[in-house]
């Protein structure tokens, strides 16, 4: 095994358990226990962990972007409950697009059962997920792969977006609060993001109920820049009562 591949399960299980122990990943991966110490030495490096004694603590910071394949396996139960919700509101032939969140691939995998759809997505994994799909239109954004996940990012993406209007733009975020709207980890996304919300007649955010009440790095906007929020959990009065105001629809 890779050691960056090592890290990528170590982080896992720092998401799924909160914590993990040097002398039970030396075991578990058959290296030594110096080997886990400065693969732990770099997640904290990367702001993923915090190094406590015998092991290493998770680090809940939104401004950090993990590995896709980390993200891929995280909250899944969330993602399928938001990914069903959305995928009732796709009709065959729609066109569509997609972020490169994992959630638009739990989307994409609900609605591969329908005909004449047409996906334009800078995912590279929706790309894969949809290679054997007959009767679709799968258009790629094109642009700069982005480090650590199956995304492409940047002007070429941005030009490409802009070239088409769409029925439906189906995004993502890290972070949703009332004193300062939308936000995620990285500013690359984020273009990306919001020229896909003008290329769309109406734009769905899929956001699950842990991201509520959370900032991160980048502002994308404002609750209006989507037509409907999607959510796994119902959210407070004061949430129910902030995106009524804003005029957004609110499913859960």
């Amino acid at each position: 095994m890779l050691a960056i591949e090592r890290r990528n399960e170590i982080i896992t299980k720092l998401q799924q358990e909160g914590k993990v122990l040097v002398g039970d990943l030396s075991q578990l991966y058959k290296v030594t226990e110096e080997t886990i110490r400065r693969d732990l030495e770099k997640l904290e490096q990367e702001g993923i962990a915090k190094k406590t004694y015998g092991g290493a603590l998770l680090i809940d910071n939104l401004n950090v972007d993990l590995p896709y394949y980390v993200r891929k396996q995280t909250n899944i139960a969330s993602k399928e409950k938001i990914a069903a919700i959305i995928a009732d509101m796709i009709q065959e032939g729609d066109h569509i697009m997609l972020d490169a969140s994992s959630t638009a691939v739990y989307v994409i995998k609900r609605i591969k059962q329908l005909k004449n759809i047409t996906v334009i997505t800078n995912s590279i994994e929706i790309m894969l997920e949809l290679s054997d799909v007959a009767g679709w239109k799968v258009f790629s954004t094109g642009g700069v792969m982005k480090e650590g996940a199956l995304a492409l990012v940047g002007h070429q993406a941005e030009c490409m977006i802009d070239n088409f209007h769409v029925d439906k733009a189906i995004i993502s975020c890290k972070g949703i609060a009332q004193e300062f709207g939308i936000t995620d980890s990285n500013e690359l996304d984020v273009e990306i993001k919001k020229h896909m919300v003008q290329a769309a007649k109406q734009v769905i955010l899929a956001v699950d109920s842990s991201k509520f009440d959370r900032i991160s790095f980048v502002r994308m906007g404002d609750f209006s820049m989507a037509d409907i929020i999607v959510t796994d959990a119902e959210p407070e009065a004061a949430w129910k009562e902030q995106l009524e105001r804003a005029e957004v629809f609110l499913r859960y």
